[in-house]
């Protein structure tokens, strides 16, 4: 009777046992690592969407039908010679005054860019559609060209707004907050590369706020992913693992392998109504070159700080050299905010405008000034 009791209690825990595993699995498969649960009211709360097996796929199911092919033609003045004249029984004749004409012709150039609005506005990069005089969009599961319009663009920023015109609703994509994103987190980079349209790459966030400088462009706060970035990537979306838009994927490095760059969307929401609106985004500007300050410069040159930005130059015509501001002068405050080093300066003056006034602080010789100074618009 023991032996029987003590047989029926083994077997009710061993079944137990089971039980706990097989509801462990499930509950690990509904909310794998790294979905967070609580508990409200008694219920179970999901606070990230789940991500199962699949997800990156479904991801792209559901956010490829906005992503776009940018195709543009740039005009190029290039001289053509009739091959008639390449006779050498001819050059006998006419030597190398040969008459030769000018035409125009026209290089075509690829990218990518993301719908952003069901009716029509398409986010890309600057650079994408610099300089073209024709822009047409191929999108997914198409072959027809939609002529597109340049709403708006920004050089610095390398953003730019294009606008289609369709009978019907697009699909569109979410930004994101690019702010709460964390170094680790998975990101997929759809766009055309070497012109394979709706070309997917995965990857995670490498790092934040990369400054990088491309072609004499210098970018100051970009995503950095190791997500694949090619040619013909340029304007397409970097999505994270909700389907929604951080990044602007923007740059490849040349001197490494899997590092890519994205402009972060937030950049691109403080400005984007003012691209739609304006076509263009105003830069506030003094006219001056700086460097930050330290204790080896103050000492090297007889300085009486060593924080703030250091003015090594100014523009000719610029606001600050109007203003009476000088070379080798240390601007340590703006409008009675102080300034420790260059960020602190270039922060301050990217959130005034032109035609704003602004009290600059300098030490001057050990002396301190107070400049006003009128802020300018800079001209590209």
């Amino acid at each position: 009777m023991n032996i029987e009791r003590e047989n029926k209690k083994t077997g009710w825990i061993i079944a137990g046992f089971i039980l706990g595993i097989v509801v462990s699995s499930i509950a690990f498969y509904i909310f794998p690592t790294g979905v967070t649960r609580a508990a409200d009211e008694g219920k179970t709360v999901i606070s990230a969407n789940l991500q199962g097996p699949s997800f990156i796929a479904d991801v792209v199911d559901k956010t490829s039908p906005a992503v776009v092919l940018v195709s543009t033609m740039v005009p190029s003045r290039a001289s053509y010679e009739d091959p008639f004249f390449n006779d050498p029984f001819f050059k006998q004749f006419f030597g190398d005054s040969i008459p030769r004409d000018r035409e125009q012709r026209y290089i075509q150039g690829m990218g990518s860019g993301f719908i952003i609005s069901k009716d029509g506005y398409i986010l890309t990069n600057e650079h994408v559609v610099s300089g073209s005089t024709g822009i047409e969009i191929f999108m997914a599961g198409s072959d027809k060209a939609i002529p597109a319009k340049l709403v708006g663009s920004d050089y610095e920023l390398d953003l730019a707004v294009l606008k289609i015109s369709v009978e019907k609703a697009l699909p569109f994509l979410e930004l994101g907050d690019s702010d709460s994103v964390r170094v680790g987190e998975w990101t997929i980079a759809i766009g055309n590369p070497q012109g394979l349209d709706h070309t997917v790459t995965v990857g995670v966030i490498s790092a934040k706020g990369r400054p990088i400088t491309v072609d004499n462009k210098q970018y100051k706060n970009l995503l950095q992913t190791d997500a694949s970035i090619n040619p013909g990537n340029s304007g397409g979306p970097l999505i994270n693992g909700r389907g929604q838009v951080i990044g602007i994927n923007t740059a490849v490095s040349a001197s490494g392998q899997g590092i890519g760059f994205a402009i972060p969307t937030s950049t691109v929401k403080p400005v984007l109504d003012t691209l739609i609106n304006n076509g263009k985004i105003t830069h506030p500007w003094l006219g001056i070159y700086i460097q930050p300050m330290n204790q080896e410069i103050a000492s090297r040159y007889n300085f009486s700080v060593n924080t703030g930005a250091l003015v090594t130059s100014l523009v000719d015509g610029g606001p600050a050299g109007r203003a009476g501001i000088i070379q080798g002068d240390i601007i340590v405050e703006i409008n009675k905010v102080r300034i420790s080093n260059t960020e602190d300066l270039t922060s301050l003056i990217s959130k005034t405008k032109p035609g704003d006034r602004a009290q600059i602080t300098v030490n001057r010789k050990g002396k301190s000034l107070k400049i006003p100074v009128i802020i300018a618009e800079r001209a590209r």
